[in-house]
């Protein structure tokens, strides 16, 4: 394993916000907290969609009006909530589903169409990350942990916020996210976490539920068959890899896809997910001759099981979370590594990085994340608990 770099990078934590009420409350609450963080945000994917498609910000909103009646049919107060967001911050609506919907976007039949035609349409998006659960024998402390790293653009690195959702009779929830998204990574009151990982692939032209809806609606649950359930009875518009942990001590994961899922269960405690398939390759992408979007995930999945592998011999959560943290840094392949770094091969705007490495232990309900790459940053131990106030379970 590559060892750590030696100097630390400069102190930079993650903005905390904590949002309570009405969904069209507590989206208000929150767009006002991110305002400057959202309007960064919008001008990096203007660039970036600018660049990439040739496409002005403008029609980049217009193309995600489709999601908008689906998500309204789904879950209403969803867009309650997205309505507040763009009241607090000062932006339109569309703006804000754009920006929760920025991954399907690119799946758009415009998107399709600029291919058959030979026109440049930007990458396929994926959210490059490594997930892992550990619990058990894997565990070593008896603990039950589930993290990642998220890989994603650096220019949007500064948007990130950590954010503390109260929305009784619903579990309470912390994610990390973009600001102005309703949904990403995180975990919940009752002791679930969701950690997630592009898969890419391109399948047929009907519209699904944007990500951030289906992760927000899976987090909103109190038991880990429901959880499953919004995985396997919702349509998403685009292909995404769930990893469930819950703190009893069980995980899962699926590849979901709109052709169909495939499963994985944990190996003496220890599952690990990257960017590709590793349950079973779709029909649909195997009768095209399915390649691997990330090929770099190929070397990430093995590396972090290796690094991981080594909770076996902790003997408290102090040791747990230097072993995951120092498992998460691994270098092979740098800088497209586990621990991702700007490739100064490529134009800036395509530069992409660990915006965080999280950790929830689900046993004692602390939750810790970097801002930035992991190899040279502490953990920022968040200051909720998961289990805090009338709707956790102690």
């Amino acid at each position: 394993m590559a060892p750590l770099p030696m100097e630390s990078a400069p102190a930079r934590v993650l903005p905390v916000i904590e949002i309570s009420g009405s969904p069209l409350d507590r989206g208000r609450q929150y767009g006002e907290a991110v305002r400057p963080q959202l309007r960064a945000a919008l001008g990096y994917y203007e660039e970036a969609f600018g660049q990439s498609a040739g496409l002005t910000w403008d029609q980049v909103a217009a193309r995600a009006a489709r999601w908008l009646e689906p998500v309204r049919d789904y879950a209403p107060h969803l867009v309650e909530e997205m309505q507040g967001i763009a009241d607090g911050a000062g932006v339109g609506l569309l703006d804000v589903l754009a920006l929760n919907a920025r991954g399907e976007v690119i799946y758009d039949k415009s998107f399709a169409q600029m291919e058959a035609d030979g026109q440049q349409a930007g990458e396929e998006p994926a959210d490059g990350c490594t997930s892992f659960a550990a619990y058990g024998e894997a565990s070593g402390d008896g603990h039950v942990y589930a993290g990642q790293n998220w890989d994603w653009r650096a220019g949007v690195a500064d948007t990130v916020v950590m954010i503390r959702i109260v929305q009784p009779p619903k579990p309470t929830l912390i994610m990390q996210v973009e600001a102005g998204q309703i949904g990403r990574q995180g975990a919940n009151s009752a002791g679930i976490a969701f950690n997630a990982n592009g898969l890419g692939g391109r399948f047929d032209d009907a519209i699904g539920l944007p990500q951030t809806v289906v992760r927000r609606s899976v987090l909103d649950q109190s038991n880990i068959t429901d959880a499953l359930d919004v995985l396997c009875r919702t349509r998403a518009h685009i292909a995404s890899n769930a990893l469930l942990t819950c703190r009893e001590g069980f995980a899962i994961d699926l590849e979901t896809t709109p052709a169909g899922h495939g499963w994985m269960y944990p190996t003496d405690g220890l599952l690990v997910h990257g960017n590709h398939y590793q349950a079973g390759i779709p029909a649909p992408l195997a009768a095209a001759g399915y390649r691997p979007m990330s090929s770099d995930s190929l070397v990430r999945v093995p590396r972090a099981t290796e690094g991981l592998k080594a909770l076996r011999g902790s003997a408290g959560s102090d040791e747990s979370r230097k072993i995951i943290r120092q498992a998460m840094s691994d270098h092979l392949g740098h800088p497209e590594s586990l621990c991702t770094h700007p490739d100064p091969r490529r134009p800036l705007i395509e530069h992409w990085t660990t915006l965080v490495s999280s950790l929830a232990d689900l046993t004692s309900g602390d939750y810790h994340v970097t801002a930035g790459t992991p190899c040279d940053r502490e953990y920022q131990h968040l200051p909720w608990n998961l289990y805090d106030g009338p709707y956790g379970r102690n």
